[in-house]
């Protein structure tokens, strides 16, 4: 079976729709041309390569804590979307339970493109997620999951991790941040989006310096905590990328069983779709 006739769910993809929901003048980068990607024309794309559900994130580029196109795009999306929104760190118990209501499963800190420094006050967040049973999804990159290690284990809360982590490749597979995202599966609810590999190859499409690395967690961690995305519409990306090529990129890396449980069967059980 072609990966294209798989039933798949993306768990990583944006929607951004600035004639709809005008970006934020607070918010420093707008996308603007093959980088926007609205929820109508994103389902068209879902149809083409058979994916039936798709986890929206909240993007910080263009909207930041605005989540109105995130939020509309559930709503209008009739079952095929759940989200991750972004807030800031006092949102309330009753602000999260509001969102969980509209389809949003969990909270997306990107220490990536902010730093730290940005995310120091997030403890009582991380709690309020944790009672709900809500994700915190962290974008990282290099070491920066070391330092993030100790509150994430102390607010016991379910973590989904972007992008393979985003190692930078040439400090090898003891480098601090590995090692703190394999201690952090051990006793812990931790799942790894197999994906963005463009933000951490060295050398560009297709990728080969990253195969290695998305082995290494695939073996660590099973098929139970390793989940495929897309990354589309692939925001400030140096060069181009499409949908398909993605695809076919997974399934030369993994066999049909495997792209069966990564793009199916562990997502759906995760988000319950």
């Amino acid at each position: 079976m072609s990966i294209f006739d798989l039933p798949k769910i993306d768990s990583h993809c944006h929607v951004l729709d600035p004639a709809r929901f005008a970006y934020p003048p607070s918010v420093p980068y707008h996308p603007q041309g093959q980088e926007v990607g609205t929820a109508d024309y994103f389902t068209h794309v879902m149809q083409a390569y058979g994916v039936r559900h798709a986890l929206l994130v909240g993007p910080n580029s263009g909207y930041g804590e605005d989540n109105r196109c995130l939020l509309d795009a559930i709503a209008r999306g009739q079952g095929r979307f759940k989200g991750v929104a972004v807030v800031p760190p006092d949102c309330s118990l009753s602000a999260l339970q509001d969102l969980q209501a509209q389809g949003v499963v969990g909270m997306a800190f990107n220490s990536a493109l902010h730093g730290l420094a940005h995310y120091s006050g997030i403890d009582g967040l991380l709690s309020r997620l944790q009672s709900l049973g809500m994700w915190a999804q962290f974008q990282v990159k290099g070491d920066q999951l070391a330092s993030l290690l100790p509150r994430i284990r102390h607010s016991g809360v379910r973590v989904l991790i972007d992008h393979c982590g985003r190692p930078e490749l040439a400090d090898g597979p003891e480098a601090p941040g590995m090692l703190a995202l394999l201690a952090l599966a051990e006793g812990s609810d931790l799942v790894v989006k197999l994906s963005g590999f463009a933000k951490f190859s060295q050398t560009g499409f297709p990728f080969d310096d990253t195969s290695a690395h998305v082995q290494r967690l695939w073996q660590a961690l099973g098929p139970e905590r390793c989940i495929w995305a897309s990354d589309w519409p692939y925001l400030r990306a140096d060069h181009r990328l499409d949908y398909g090529v993605m695809l076919q990129l997974a399934a030369r890396w993994f066999t049909p069983a495997q792209c069966q449980q990564m793009m199916w069967d562990t997502p759906a059980k995760l988000f319950n779709w």
